[in-house]
């Protein structure tokens, strides 16, 4: 059995991974760390893993975790992962981290879209950016995993086969894309109360959202030139689910099906990208799973690709992901505990 730690359990992607963890057969959870909540059973704290799992959270002790644990997934905000993670690296843990801090080839990226210097810049480059549909067999080899970011796994995989087949000029590219509330994490903000939310869609951070540097990051390794694009997020009221629909001009004159056949043809072997034949992707239909829907249409009367994908936030976009990238390191069918479907209703 793999013995795993969560470090940030109490968060809304730290509960994610305890429910998925919980029903994982090959794992047994061993640690579950919390600042705010350390001496209270997880189940206390979300009372809707009462009975599914009444560990006790407790403050962190990297040489406890060490003793303990396989593998430690580290859900803490962005910032704190680097400062932490050195320490648990050295005592040889595998890791998976939800932050942005080990998401990138190059500390100066960092620096510039985090407004920090990283402060642990040798560990980039034993980290691998955790999308295995990119970088599966980097992901079976190393210690240390950058899980991608919600907006970035839609928005990447809604846009490689295009990139990769050279379908459309590289400067055309924008994403509009939406999110569901609990994107923003647990934590207490104006923004986010229920009359802010409720019956009200708005945009945030154009041109300056993180996540847009971590798709310029893939996507330009797969182009071979460096890739500048126009990336603007909107919150949504919803609880969970990213939607984006992307946008680029086509450098040929090609149909939908032919696109489709494109796209059908890159994920053959992909089990948790599923290319839409009949209908475009909704929100509800990923909501709980593992899985993205993605759709591409050749717009003629503008010559422009238009792709939509969904996933869930929360699980593609964060702990299922995170969970499938320890069943590659640990040399798992990355299936295995992920074969829900999504609730739709």
């Amino acid at each position: 059995m793999i013995r795993a730690g969560i470090l940030g359990a109490t968060g809304y992607v730290g509960a994610e991974l305890v429910r998925l963890l919980a029903g994982h057969p090959g794992v047994e959870i061993e640690m579950l760390v919390s600042q705010s909540f350390a001496g209270q059973k997880i189940s206390d704290v979300y009372p809707h893993l009462a009975k599914v799992s009444d560990t006790v959270c407790e403050a962190l002790d990297a040489q406890k975790a060490a003793d303990a644990c396989d593998v430690v997934f580290t859900a803490l905000p962005h910032g704190a992962s680097k400062d932490v993670i050195p320490q648990l690296f050295d005592k040889g843990l595998r890791i998976i981290d939800m932050s942005g801090d080990f998401r990138y080839n190059d500390a100066r990226v960092y620096a510039q879209w985090y407004g920090q210097p990283h402060s642990s810049p040798e560990l980039l480059s034993e980290s691998v950016y955790g999308l295995a549909e990119l970088h599966r067999d980097k992901i079976k080899n190393t210690r240390l995993i950058g899980n991608p970011g919600c907006y970035t796994t839609c928005s990447i995989l809604g846009l490689v086969p295009l990139v990769k087949n050279g379908l459309i000029d590289h400067k055309t590219i924008i994403i509009d894309a939406k999110s569901g509330v609990t994107g923003a994490g647990r934590g207490l903000a104006q923004d986010y109360h229920f009359c802010e939310c409720t019956e009200n869609t708005k945009a945030y951070k154009i041109g300056t959202h993180r996540h847009t540097s971590e798709i310029e990051q893939e996507l330009s390794l797969l182009a071979g030139a460096d890739i500048v694009l126009s990336f603007t997020p909107h919150l949504i009221p919803q609880k969970r689910g990213i939607l984006s629909t992307m946008y680029a001009s086509l450098t040929a004159e090609v149909t939908t099906e032919e696109l489709m056949a494109v796209y059908r043809q890159f994920y053959k072997d992909e089990y948790f990208v599923r290319i839409c034949g009949a209908g475009l992707p909704q929100t509800n239909r990923v909501a709980g799973s593992n899985f993205i829907d993605i759709a591409v249409v050749a717009d003629a009367r503008t010559g422009r690709a238009v792709v939509v994908a969904a996933l869930d936030n929360l699980i593609k976009g964060a702990a299922g992901q995170a969970v499938q990238n320890m069943n590659l390191m640990f040399g798992l069918d990355e299936k295995t505990g992920l074969l829900a479907p999504g609730l739709y209703i």
